[in-house]
């Protein structure tokens, strides 16, 4: 169920920034929401390891999410572009994790 909202909350962000063009009226909701859902199935995910670069890489992960948010409240609160800095900072700290989390797990399982 949690992989479920997550990847719904990841498609709602995903659709949320590329519908920009087409539903200018309605893509910060679109946005906003898989961007709530999205952080906080990562905030309740738990990983378990002992290894500290794991736990530091998932906090960088929660960072991310909570970047995606900031995004989200700068599309309804500024009056131009300043979500997309935020979104892009995001967007690369949550692909470093992805890449190294699973590759930090494998180190320690060996």
């Amino acid at each position: 169920m949690i992989n479920i909202l997550y990847y719904i909350g990841a498609l709602l962000l995903l659709l949320g920034a590329a519908s920009r063009l087409f539903l200018p009226q309605h893509f910060a909701y679109i946005y906003s929401v898989g961007a709530v859902l999205f952080a906080v199935m990562q905030f309740i995910t738990r990983v378990r390891s002992r290894s500290v670069a794991v736990r530091r890489l998932v906090r960088q992960q929660q960072l991310a999410g909570v970047l995606f948010i900031a995004a989200g409240v700068a599309m309804f609160a500024l009056q131009h572009n300043e979500w997309m800095v935020l979104l892009a900072c995001g967007a690369v700290v949550e692909l470093y994790t992805a890449f190294r989390i699973p590759n930090e797990l494998d180190k320690e399982n060996r």
